[in-house]
């Protein structure tokens, strides 16, 4: 077998993630790691079992029977969740997809696997806050010191904007519009942008965090203690940190698993309570589907007993109550004889 045969999976690989996923598709960094940790696990196993090294693997090799092993793999041997299957095979998906363009020898061993069928997952209702649980935890910070004044902008800013965690740790103050109408562009997935309107509260406290800052600097707004952007971990332990502080008054914060995410998904549902439009609602947390949007419906009970209220009045069948039915004592001789 001659190196450049050998070698040509790995430069499709290659290309895939710098040129197809990062360049064309505007994959974000978390989508990157996603898809290269599931094609690491998949090419591990692959090799694993045809006892051959990953660097002696051939395109003809990536068949629909290795992928279903590798899959059966990750539910036996590795437990992983019907959730975590699902994306596991999209990632695979998404390469085979992209060989299909590029290598079409091999054409039909990649549309077996694009048939292959995701697990049926049962949807969870997504967690949210209340705007009361949320008030409790903006009120925590001490914004008498830079920490505090950090992390006040930032968890009002993620609430105010539902504002994905990449999204708000990428903010710079040219992003920032202050004068009437005062709002802030953010670049979501697929380098996809939008514009969302800012609250005096959010605009008033993104000023006195960047009066605190180097003037002249174009760093971005929200930083560590060294000066350097927030990670990911650190405003996962800025939020944790408040909301333990919080729940020394509202005890069923405690209950709740709270995530930087669970502050976008309580900004979706307070608009939904407010009776923004749902489409309005998908661009201004920059979903690419309404599908994804409506999840926010059946999650929050009150605005679906609100939508049924509006649809009994506006069908104009007025309120009327049904007398209770209760049972006489023959009926129930007759249930107890059956």
């Amino acid at each position: 077998m001659s190196r450049r045969v050998t070698d040509r999976l790995a430069g499709l690989l290659t290309a895939y993630f710098k040129e197809h996923l990062q360049r064309i598709r505007g994959a974000s960094p978390h989508t990157l790691r996603a898809y290269g940790h599931a094609l690491r696990l998949y090419l591990m196993f692959l090799a694993g079992a045809r006892g051959q090294s990953v660097a002696s693997l051939r395109l003809a090799d990536l068949d629909v029977d290795g992928v279903v092993a590798f899959l059966a793999h990750l539910d036996g041997q590795r437990g992983n969740s019907a959730a975590t299957h699902n994306c596991r095979l999209a990632a695979l998906r998404g390469f085979m997809q992209y060989l299909l363009q590029c290598d079409p020898a091999n054409a039909e061993q990649y549309h077996r696997v694009l048939a292959l069928r995701s697990k049926r997952v049962r949807l969870r209702p997504a967690v949210y806050l209340e705007p009361e649980q949320v008030r409790a935890i903006l009120a925590q910070p001490d914004r008498r010191s830079s920490a505090g004044l950090r992390d006040h902008a930032l968890l009002i800013f993620l609430y105010n904007t539902g504002a994905r965690v990449a999204e708000a740790l990428a903010l710079r103050l040219d992003d920032l519009e202050f004068a009437r109408p005062t709002m802030v562009r953010l670049r979501g997935k697929g380098s996809r942008e939008r514009l969302c309107p800012l609250w005096r509260e959010t605009v008033a406290a993104i000023r006195r965090l960047a009066d605190a800052q180097p003037p002249a600097d174009a760093g971005p707004v929200f930083r560590n203690a060294r000066g350097e952007r927030l990670t990911r971990d650190g405003v996962a332990y800025i939020l944790g940190k408040h909301l333990r502080q919080a729940a020394a008054r509202q005890p069923e914060l405690r209950r709740l698993r709270v995530t930087p995410h669970v502050l976008r998904h309580s900004c979706a549902v307070a608009l939904l309570q407010a009776g923004v439009d749902l489409t309005v609602i998908r661009d201004y947390l920059g979903h690419a589907s309404i599908a994804t949007t409506s999840r926010y419906v059946s999650t929050n009970l009150e605005t679906r007993r609100r939508s049924l209220e509006a649809f009994w009045k506006r069908a104009g069948l007025g309120s009327t109550r049904a007398a209770p039915w209760k049972p006489t004592p023959n009926v129930l001789r007759f249930l107890g004889s059956l």
